[in-house]
């Protein structure tokens, strides 16, 4: 696991030489491969070094985060036409890769929440640096406060664990259990925030419609996903109080789910209707988790996968119609398809794999989300068949409104999708629906 780390590490001068953008991207690509083709154990960490190591949870998100951190340089092009800061911008992608690489590695719980916050300031200076309003500094002000206010408690609640067992190793916490419900609050509440459940998820369409295209997708794409890989971490401590309270955050999150979606309806800026459907997203994958059986956790996991990569390419393709027509409104976004019938294809297909039709990892990971909230309890039924078919609606909402109807814009000139935009697509949907072809069917059973 270091050797990856020094590789990261000795990239940054790169940055700081001239016309180096597309070297950075290509060297990202060429670790994707080389950590994919790392020999893995299904069962334990392995390949340890120096308290960092890697079981098939943090192997998964490892490579996402990697993949999605190569795609965003090649969504700026922007910033290298414009000579926008982009030694400082490539500098801070790295940063920001190796602190989600630090994170999902980590085999001490310490090391684990240290980096899990640190994240937090890559991202903020990606809102703030190269954000597009001035409300981007309120965005980073949400992002900042909703995330610090509940990371004290996680640390209180580390170090209450650390005096109990006198050990930091993640891998140990397997044999350790605990009832407190103030510790289980203190531990779980940074997780639900990060994901964001509902109630706690105002900071994430605020950052998203601020953010640049790079940090909606590494928000949209990563980032969401170190709440449901800390939840995955720490419940094994809690099992036997969660089975007393953990219907709380399964009604919560699911009812969430059904509210957002609605509210996805009333959406007049395409970031903030996508970032809306993450929301509604996101609470499935709580409640999988929060179920405590095999279908929820492994549903989840995937569903989060699956997401990274389908709400990224949404973001992109919200991006390209934003750098034509310079606004994001659904109202002045119509009758795209007259323009740029070629992008309207890619619009659908992103449509639906968002709405979990198959053969997207989405479909597979709401499908076994479905069948273990269904056996946890029958009265989930209701709301499960709320989101997905409000999921449904809202997709083809977005795509009709976009691709449909009178073009509003009086433009003088105009031009199609370029190829470099084209493969962006490509490679967020490529592993979209294909990966469905390495499921291993023992999970299934």
């Amino acid at each position: 696991m270091m050797k990856f780390l020094l590789y990261l590490c000795f990239m940054m001068p790169l940055c700081f030489l001239k016309n180096m953008f597309w070297l950075v991207q290509m060297m990202l690509f060429f670790l994707f491969f080389l950590f994919m083709n790392m020999s893995m154990n299904l069962m334990n960490f392995c390949n340890m070094s120096y308290m960092l190591g890697c079981d098939m949870i943090s192997f998964g998100l490892i490579l996402l985060s990697i993949w999605i951190c190569s795609l965003m340089i090649m969504a700026s092009e922007n910033l290298m036409k414009m000579k926008y800061y982009m030694n400082l911008f490539l500098m801070n992608i790295l940063f920001l890769l190796i602190m989600l690489y630090l994170t999902f590695s980590s085999m001490n719980i310490l090391m684990f929440y240290l980096f899990f916050e640190g994240s937090l300031i890559p991202t903020l200076i990606l809102i703030l640096g190269w954000g597009y309003q001035p409300e981007r500094v309120q965005a980073g002000l949400y992002l900042l406060f909703y995330t610090l206010f509940v990371s004290l408690p996680l640390l209180m609640g580390l170090f209450y664990i650390f005096n109990d067992i006198n050990t930091m190793i993640i891998y140990m916490y397997k044999f350790y259990f605990n009832t407190s419900l103030i510790l289980y609050m203190s531990m779980i509440l940074a997780f639900f925030v990060k994901m964001p459940m509902y109630f706690v998820h105002l900071w994430l369409p605020k950052a998203h419609v601020e953010a640049p295209i790079s940090g909606s997708m590494i928000l949209a794409g990563v980032m969401l996903k170190l709440g449901g890989y800390g939840l995955l971490r720490v419940m094994v401590i809690f099992q036997e109080i969660n089975m007393k309270i953990g219907v709380i955050w399964v009604v919560i999150s699911l009812l969430g789910g059904v509210f957002v979606s609605l509210k996805c309806f009333c959406q007049v800026d395409m970031k903030s209707l996508i970032a809306y459907s993450s929301v509604a997203h996101m609470g499935m994958v709580i409640g999988g988790i929060m179920t405590l059986n095999y279908w929820g956790i492994y549903g989840s996991y995937i569903l989060m996968i699956g997401h990274g990569l389908c709400s990224s390419g949404m973001f992109c393709l919200s991006n390209i119609n934003y750098e034509r027509l310079g606004t994001r409104s659904l109202f002045l976004n119509s009758g795209m398809m007259n323009f740029m019938p070629s992008m309207s294809l890619w619009w659908f297909l992103f449509m639906i794999g968002n709405m979990a039709a198959p053969p997207s990892m989405n479909f597979f990971g709401e499908l076994k989300l479905i069948n273990s909230l269904i056996s946890w309890s029958w009265v989930t039924m209701i709301m499960l068949m709320m989101i997905s078919f409000f999921s449904a609606g809202y997709s083809l909402y977005l795509f009709s409104y976009s691709q449909h109807g009178q073009f509003n814009l009086g433009l003088y000139s105009f031009y199609s999708g370029v190829s470099r935009e084209y493969l962006l697509l490509f490679l967020h949907w490529f592993p979209l629906n294909i990966m469905i072809l390495k499921f291993d069917f023992s999970i299934w059973i």
